[in-house]
């Protein structure tokens, strides 16, 4: 095997034109399009990565912990919820949940009104790394929109939504990941 190691990615306009190259009937503005977002989201997610390890928290963590904030008050959710809100299976929810409560980002206790049933319950440690990850990410996401004017904005946000809904329409089961990442 080769060794690419060093070797820059190519550009868009290089990944288009060898795309062109190997097939004939590709749309290069769609292409440009979809590969920018493609290559926007997987540098942001290495940024805010590099954001919640500074934190000592993972993504994985990261996002269990916003699945919880976003519940509402107080905070608290069932594994099975989790499990489904992150599209992960209950083993890989059960031993993401096991690190957190290790670090004291969150409890596991059984529910009273239902001694079969578990929750999971964002802790004031959990929910402080939470707004210091928010704290970092605003900052970031400020930098990266800050050549955009309001408008500029206005339209990116409802143009990419409309992308959203689209794709959410067409693949309604697409919400969570095809494998665990754990």
């Amino acid at each position: 095997m080769a060794d690419t190691a060093g070797v820059p990615e190519p550009t868009l306009d290089e990944q288009i034109a060898a795309y062109q190259r190997e097939f004939r009937d590709l749309d290069p503005q769609v292409e440009q399009i979809v590969s920018a977002l493609s290559r926007l989201n997987r540098r942001m997610n290495v940024a805010y990565g590099r954001q919640t390890a500074a934190l000592g928290i993972s993504n994985a963590e990261w996002e269990v912990l916003k699945a919880l904030v976003l519940s509402g008050a107080p905070y608290r959710l069932g594994p099975s919820d989790l499990a489904k809100r992150l599209g992960l299976t209950p083993a890989a929810m059960t031993h993401r949940i096991d690190r957190m409560v290790a670090e004291g980002l969150v409890t596991r206790e059984r529910d009273e009104s239902n001694r079969v049933r578990v929750i999971v319950e964002l802790t004031a440690e959990g929910r402080e790394k939470w707004l210091e990850a928010m704290r970092m990410a605003t900052v970031f996401e400020e930098d990266l929109l800050q050549d955009l004017s309001a408008e500029e904005r206005t339209s990116l946000g409802d143009v990419l939504t409309r992308l959203l809904r689209r794709v959410e329409h067409a693949q309604p089961d697409a919400g969570g990941r095809l494998s665990d990442l754990d």
